[in-house]
């Protein structure tokens, strides 16, 4: 019997605010443990959360970003369990009326356009760390009270690459759109896994194992990985699944259990005495519209259509935004959008890494670069040479045309300066002349050369390389 996958993920990234959910406190990565806290993310009695509005506008963008809808009513709730790296023993979380419902993520998997849908995205609140030492154990809550946002797709993925593919865009859309900075090396993005499998064609859902706390994209590809075909083994054994969760132990390169989980957990939901529910007006939505961008894939396939570029280079400009906004700027001067790209992509970009600059710190005007194409392309000075002027435009702020003027760099075009300069090579190399006659093609490419050494690299490669053959074809 074939067996299919079916798998829903839940990503948690911290979103990024200055300060916590409900207090002043530092969202800062890296601080001396229990240094960002303060009697409101230490839960002691009395206090009172107080929202943070930056944390609730990008929940809205997030929302937005995801082709999600925003309610018009939103509360927070009271989520009630006790674990050593949750200071208050629940955690303010939403539960059925979040910011953010619906939505969907739009990707490319072996070069077809995907799509998975959401359930919600809400908003909470991340909790401590715990650390583990030999002879003790330690809680540092300067995470604790961190705004998270929590984001729940449908049951749409099917393999362990589409969902590494989903994760990935799904980052994407948060970095571009300000919402995170989803650095996983300082736990900005988890994961928690719930995959199922079942007979080929059959609606019915099989048993769901949930994978917790994944901290990588990869890790959870190779969880689920594992996880698919363990599942299959057991069912085509005879065995039976239980609902239960399991942790990925990344070493041995397997899932273990954790606990059986017969039926969902009663965390005693009830609505946040504290805090008045989220009832946005048009002005505040229209505000956080204002702070839509234009995601990643919708960027690339706009660059692939408008410019005529291959997806490598609309990729590039994808992946580094201020490279594709400068391209875009100075694009519109030229009628060789591709040569421009060339040149930004190669040329311009290697000089910024080795100076160790940025496009703020450009000497040259805008116009440069597409004015540097054109001598090239008009046949006013050879690719060899454009390097040369390039060089000096970036370290001088001189324009192209200025510095091949300075330096007496114009390409000879001339045809009878070009005949003299070949009648000279011809007559100085006999034997190569005896070899193109033979049948050597690579004879053409010296005399070629011969040519520009004698024009001191001036003459036009291409016209010299036809009056040469010309010449020696009688």
């Amino acid at each position: 019997m074939e067996y299919e996958a079916v798998i829903g993920l839940e990503t948690h990234v911290q979103l990024k605010t200055k300060s916590k959910m409900w207090c002043g406190c530092a969202n800062e990565f890296g601080a001396p443990p229990n240094t960002n806290v303060c009697p409101v993310c230490l839960g002691l009695p009395g206090v009172l959360p107080v929202p943070n509005e930056e944390a609730l506008r990008l929940t809205a963008l997030a929302g937005l970003l995801l082709q999600g809808d925003i309610p018009r009513f939103a509360k927070f709730d009271r989520k009630n369990y006790f674990y050593p790296d949750m200071p208050k023993n629940y955690q303010i979380t939403q539960y059925d009326q979040p910011s953010t419902i619906n939505g969907q993520v739009e990707f490319e998997l072996d070069g077809r356009l995907t799509r998975v849908r959401l359930t919600r995205a809400h908003l909470e609140e991340d909790v401590g760390k715990n650390f583990h030492f030999d002879r003790s154990s330690g809680v540092d809550f300067n995470r604790a009270g961190v705004p998270l946002l929590e984001i729940v797709s449908e049951p749409d993925l099917t393999s362990a690459d589409m969902a590494y593919a989903y994760l990935n865009a799904l980052k994407d859309i948060l970095i571009y759109g300000g919402i995170s900075d989803c650095d996983m090396e300082k736990g900005m993005v988890r994961c928690d896994v719930n995959v199922s499998v079942r007979p080929k064609g059959q609606k019915e859902l099989g048993q769901k194992i949930e994978i917790k706390n994944m901290n990588s994209f990869s890790g959870a590809r190779k969880a689920l990985e594992y996880e698919i075909p363990r599942q299959i083994e057991v069912l085509q054994k005879g065995g039976k699944l239980v609902q239960e969760t399991r942790r990925w132990n990344d070493v041995a390169g397997i899932t273990e259990s954790m606990r059986t989980k017969e039926m969902a957990h009663d965390y005693r939901y009830f609505p946040e005495p504290d805090l008045l529910p989220m009832v946005p007006t048009d002005a505040w939505l229209a505000e956080v519209r204002q702070r839509v961008v234009e995601l990643p894939l919708a960027r690339k396939q706009r660059f692939m259509r408008q410019y005529q570029l291959p997806v490598a280079d609309a990729e590039t400009f994808v992946n580094d935004v201020p490279l594709g906004s400068y391209y875009e700027s100075i694009v519109a001067q030229t009628k060789s959008p591709k040569s421009v790209a060339n040149w930004v992509i190669n040329n311009l970009r290697a000089k910024l890494t080795e100076t160790q600059t940025t496009l703020a710190d450009l000497k040259f005007p805008a116009t440069a670069i597409p004015e540097l194409v054109g001598l090239v392309e008009s046949g006013q000075i050879s690719s060899k040479t454009a390097q040369e002027v390039f060089a000096e435009t970036f370290a001088t702020g001189e324009s192209p045309a200025q510095v091949v003027q300075k330096k007496g760099l114009l390409q000879v075009s001339d045809t009878g300066a070009i005949e003299k300069f070949c009648d000279e090579a011809i007559a100085a190399n006999p034997k190569s002349v005896e070899d193109f006659r033979a049948g050597k093609g690579a004879a053409l490419n010296f005399l070629k050369g011969q040519v520009m050494k004698l024009s001191k690299g001036k003459a036009n490669p291409a016209r010299a390389g036809e009056i040469l053959e010309q010449k020696l074809k009688g």
